[in-house]
């Protein structure tokens, strides 16, 4: 009896072993682990702007593509143009696919042309998720302003709002001085777009110079219909196909290495609302986080709401804008300097 109720004992404790080891080597999900979570997304400017709408709509669909059913939490994190954000994300937040966030499309150039010291990331780390838009930006002119076209900039000045020095309304207007012979005349400290542009009605500033066609004439339309903006300039690689007859700036260019320096901080037009999640995210979260990003840029559910706030839809993808910032970080080092020193 004695052997016989060992013999159980053993068979006994190797099946109680074998369940223990089937629990361990048991992966979890990704199901299973985004099941009931809280999702940050982390909002690199003030609430109201475009960027933070954007943001917002986004967490309104992206549940759907994601494995489980979680709850998505817009958080709010201005400061320097996104710049903070981008620090947060890169070093503080968890690496586990429950934050990711937005900030300026300036800010994944600032290692390459920005203060180093306070950029605290490297750019060809982030998981990109994309952008949902890739934009033309404007520049425009209030129309009590002294400038009233391009060629009036190189003999007049045109006060300008913005909000950071890493804002893309900062950065354009620097190098457009230092590269071309503008006369812009740079105003900081707003919160974000809607105060820069409420400043300019009231006659603080006299323009704007980082300004998206579809955020213009959606919800600022009654202003251009009106003959209050004089649209300057069109600031991208190419112009918008609808606005053929506004000059492209980058056409002002007089020689190569001016065109160059151009192409270099305008590319992050391409990429104009771009989301990241931190570094260090396995291959499976990255793919998950990343593959529900394209999937809701895409479903026309999302694309119906963010056209109906006046939003253009656009969809890069985080691969896609992986390979373009790859390139752009191949730049020459002498184009590099010189960008870098424009916008100083």
């Amino acid at each position: 009896m004695k052997g016989t109720t060992r013999a159980s004992f053993h068979i006994t404790a190797l099946f109680a072993l074998a369940a223990l080891s089937g629990t361990a080597a048991h992966a979890e999900t990704e199901a299973e682990f985004y099941k009931g979570k809280r999702i940050r997304m982390n909002i690199g400017f003030p609430t109201g702007g475009t960027s933070d709408i954007f943001a917002r709509t986004l967490a309104r669909h992206m549940g759907r593509h994601l494995p489980a059913p979680v709850t998505f939490v817009p958080q709010n994190q201005p400061g320097a143009g996104g710049l903070k954000s981008a620090n947060y994300l890169y070093n503080v937040a968890p690496k586990d696919g429950t934050v990711f966030g937005n900030f300026s499309r300036s800010i994944p150039l600032e290692p390459l042309l920005g203060k180093k010291k306070l950029t605290k990331f490297d750019a060809l780390k982030f998981t990109w998720l994309g952008s949902p838009s890739q934009e033309i930006s404007t520049c425009a002119a209030w129309h009590t302003a002294p400038v009233k076209t391009l060629d009036d900039l190189f003999k007049k000045e045109l006060i300008v709002g913005s909000t950071g020095q890493a804002s893309a309304a900062t950065v354009y207007p620097k190098v457009f001085n230092a590269v071309l012979g503008t006369k812009f005349k740079i105003v900081l400290g707003y919160t974000n777009s809607v105060t820069a542009l409420a400043a300019m009605e009231k006659g603080e500033v006299q323009g704007f110079c980082a300004w998206g066609w579809v955020p213009m004439l959606s919800r600022r339309g009654h202003w251009y219909k009106a003959g209050k903006l004089n649209v300057l300039f069109q600031i991208g690689l190419t112009s918008h196909p609808k606005h053929k007859d506004v000059p492209l700036i980058l056409d002002k260019a007089k020689t190569e290495d001016d065109r160059a320096v151009l192409s270099l901080v305008m590319a992050s037009q391409t990429f104009s609302r771009p989301f990241a999640a931190p570094p260090g995210l396995s291959s499976t979260r990255a793919k998950t986080l990343t593959g529900a990003f394209t999937a809701t840029v895409k479903d026309p559910k999302f694309i119906q709401d963010a056209e109906r706030q006046g939003l253009e839809v656009d969809l890069l993808t985080g691969d896609e804008m992986l390979a373009i910032l790859r390139k752009l970080y191949a730049t020459p080092k002498a184009i590099v300097d010189r960008t870098r020193a424009a916008q100083k």
